[in-house]
């Protein structure tokens, strides 16, 4: 990941280290992938409560009951950008339609080219939480993340998995695509939890 731009602005009420930078920066790793929505799909599998996996094609999750919350973005490169307004499917309301069995305590989000970020179900149920179709009033855009994006702002940006696919339910909590390259497992950006080394007890998945 490379630095954006020089920051604009300081808050106060910003997490340690943060600063507020001129637009929105874009950072992933990869390419931006294609939509195709007659192929596109949403899966949820793992440890389900029915034992099954539950799939909504393009269309039955883009009518799926959403809701709004304003938030700011936090990117673990030190941007935060304030005041967003996302719209979008919440996490709560995943867990409605496709329950997990009563001893999950974690999700993977799995997203195009096998991309994935490991999440407390804590934290996949908090409030502002959501799979993302909107920000400010528009679609998301490619490089952003289109067609939906999960945001958990709450933790520091790269939990907040672009082009998502999917979510597996957990009973034991793994490492995602940057938690196993020395990214901080939890990701709390007012305790500026950016790297796995500074990991306390209970913090870091069982070996």
């Amino acid at each position: 990941m490379s630095h954006p731009e020089e920051p604009t602005q300081q808050r106060r009420d910003l997490p340690p280290g943060q600063y507020v930078p001129r637009g929105w920066p874009v950072l992933h790793y990869g390419p931006v992938p294609k939509f195709r929505p007659k192929d596109w799909d949403f899966r949820v599998f793992g440890a389900t409560a029915s034992g099954g996996h539950h799939r909504w094609t393009w269309d039955e999750f883009d009518a799926l009951p959403r809701t709004k919350a304003v938030a700011d973005f936090h990117c673990v490169t030190k941007f935060t950008i304030p005041d967003n307004e996302w719209e979008g499917v919440p996490g709560s309301a995943i867990v409605e339609l496709a329950p997990p069995a009563p001893e999950v305590t974690h999700v993977m989000v799995w997203a195009e080219y096998g991309y994935s970020a490991n999440i407390r179900m804590s934290d996949f149920l908090a409030d502002g939480t959501m799979f993302a179709t909107h920000r400010d009033g528009e679609r998301i855009t490619p490089d952003h993340g289109f067609p939906i994006r999960i945001v958990v702002p709450h933790l520091y940006a790269w939990k907040s998995v672009k082009w998502v696919r999917g979510v597996e339910y957990l009973v034991k909590d793994r490492r995602g695509f940057w938690e196993e390259r020395g990214y901080h497992n939890v990701a709390d950006p007012w305790r500026e939890q950016r790297y796995s080394y500074q990991e306390d007890d209970g913090e870091a998945p069982p070996l």
